[in-house]
């Protein structure tokens, strides 16, 4: 792309149009994954709506295709098109919140942390992810699974409705009776259906303050202690969704430091509801296994909701993968201890999502993603620092997926897969794929819109 040509966009738009040549250009292209290295033509950070618009219109007048940036927090990196254009809406970060309808509008820039804090002003939360820098429209468009998602379902579950600028450059409202179709298609079809800019979300009662438990356990008792998790889980209130991981101690506080550097199977993620019920329904937790640790309390929201933040560093290497069990028995619970002691990093995390409740309460097809009913969802974690370790790190996430799939049913979830595999979407789909790709030639026949084509 020309400097001319690049020029003359900067001069349509409010926001900024930052190229190869320009010192600011390694800044504007990075992504939260320091693994992802791609080269676009050009970044434009947008200040509104209308800046979209004329990047779309550019991006079609010269041949190239897009990709869109919300918080650019996927794995796989995919808001960063190899010689394409990307429209970052990371400027565009506003939320406002209807307290007496419970409603909340987002900026397709916004991140959870965003969302958090104007919707706990009223001690209401929308269900979104576990990491606060995470982008909500990147989030959302692929599902989105949080601490809420047994009590209130997935964050695809809870919008109400989107503005999106379509490939042809019209701005248009999706809703269950505008533009039914592509409303369908964004409440789990993942990328390349329009710029999102802006979600509006059901928003539900939560804090300010819950009970958050955080026990930890030794790997070596990994497989009762999962066994009994499993038994637990089946009954359940719904305002619990935990998540099991297996990872090593980290060398700080408020760790004990004859455990640093021990590798441990966890139980966390905060009750929603009422802080004593939680404590006492979470106090079964306890007999699992053997305690190491017991750091559970009562916390702010807001807190609960940055609890993982600082392991999941902006600029760490990352390669993850997905899958969903039928069951927690006995031989998927070996295998997931069995490679957890295999993880080549300490950094690395085996993680166990207990689903169900709320999330099986949507019906298949109610939405592109298919794989509801599963009870169990593992998010297979390689994290890693130093580049000279990708190879070892990369193959134990895919050996690891690869060893489960006897267990699995055959999903998968896109926010958690490095979309190496041109299959994983059509298995997140499933019976859904085909619809969803004829809402994407509808609405982007040219197909201008081109993240998928990163794993293509």
């Amino acid at each position: 792309m020309d400097t001319a040509s690049l020029a003359r966009l900067a001069s349509g738009v409010h926001g900024t149009v930052t190229g190869p040549v320009d010192a600011a250009y390694d800044d504007a292209r990075s992504v939260w994954n320091g693994a992802i290295d791609r080269s676009p033509a050009a970044v434009v950070a947008c200040a509104g709506v209308d800046d979209v618009v004329e990047a779309l219109l550019f991006a079609r007048s010269h041949g190239l295709g897009v990709s869109v940036r919300s918080g650019g927090h996927h794995v796989a990196g995919l808001s960063v098109l190899d010689g394409g254009l990307v429209i970052d809406l990371g400027p565009m970060r506003r939320v406002s919140v209807d307290p007496v309808a419970r409603t909340v509008h987002a900026e397709g820039g916004a991140l959870i942390g965003d969302v958090d804090a104007a919707t706990q002003q009223h001690a209401l939360a929308v269900p979104l992810g576990v990491v606060s820098e995470t982008g909500v429209a990147g989030l959302t468009l692929a599902g989105g699974y949080g601490w809420m998602r047994r009590k209130h379902g997935l964050s695809c579950d809870n919008v109400t409705g989107a503005e999106v600028v379509t490939a042809d450059g019209r701005l248009v409202h999706a809703g269950p009776d505008e533009h039914p179709e592509l409303f369908w298609a964004l409440r789990g079809g993942g990328w390349d259906l329009g710029v999102v800019t802006a979600l509006e979300y059901r928003a539900h009662p939560v804090g300010p303050d819950v009970y958050l438990p955080f026990l930890t356990f030794p790997l070596s008792e990994g497989e009762a202690v999962l066994g009994r998790l499993r038994e637990f889980a089946r009954s359940a209130p719904r305002e619990f969704g935990c998540i099991a991981v297996c990872w090593t101690f980290p060398s700080a506080e408020p760790f004990p430091e004859e455990l640093w550097g021990e590798d441990f199977v966890g139980v966390a993620g905060p009750y929603i509801g009422d802080p004593a019920e939680g404590e006492l329904v979470c106090a079964e937790l306890r007999n699992l296994g053997t305690v190491l640790t017991d750091l559970g309390s009562v916390v702010p929201w807001l807190d609960a909701q940055r609890f993982f933040d600082e392991d999941y560093p902006r600029g760490r290497r990352y390669h993850w993968k997905s899958a969903h069990l039928r069951d927690l028995d006995r031989d998927a619970a070996a295998t997931l201890v069995e490679w957890a002691a295999r993880r080549p990093s300490p950094l690395t995390s085996l993680d166990i999502w207990i689903n169900g409740g709320a999330i099986a309460d949507v019906p298949s097809d109610a939405t592109p993603i298919a794989d509801r009913t599963a009870p169990y969802m593992i998010g297979i974690e390689s994290n890693w620092d130093d580049p000279t370790q990708d190879a070892p790190n990369v193959e134990w996430a895919r050996s690891t997926a690869k060893a489960l799939k006897p267990f699995g049913t055959g999903g998968s979830y896109l926010n958690f897969d490095d979309m190496s595999d041109p299959e994983v979407a059509r298995r997140a789909h499933g019976e859904n794929a085909e619809r969803l790709e004829a809402v994407r030639e509808l609405y982007d026949p040219s197909g201008l819109f081109r993240s998928r084509s990163v794993y293509r």
